[in-house]
């Protein structure tokens, strides 16, 4: 690349990524700390939330702590993915 400027990732690429690898959209975005914290708080609460409930709870009510910061990882992943998009559509890039 001429600029010298690293490839905005299509959204759209990121959440499908996201969707599939927990984390990797993240990645994609240029924000491994966010990743790796973000992960270390999805197992955090899946564990935390199979030990607060019975074995008559479904897999997800189980690990529900964990589903619930995955889907928030996704979420930012796509957000900070548009973001970046956009800004780079302004700067030209």
């Amino acid at each position: 690349m001429a600029s010298g400027r690293a490839r905005v990732p299509h959204p759209l690429l990121v959440l499908a990524v996201a969707i599939v690898l927990p984390g990797m959209g993240q990645v994609l975005n240029g924000m491994l700390v966010r990743a790796w914290v973000m992960l270390f708080f999805a197992l955090t609460l899946a564990v935390v939330t199979y030990r607060l409930t019975t074995p008559e709870h479904s897999f997800v009510g189980r690990h529900a702590g964990g589903f619930f910061v995955y889907a928030i990882m996704v979420m930012d992943a796509y957000l900070w993915a548009r973001y970046r998009r956009a800004h780079a559509t302004l700067q030209g890039g």
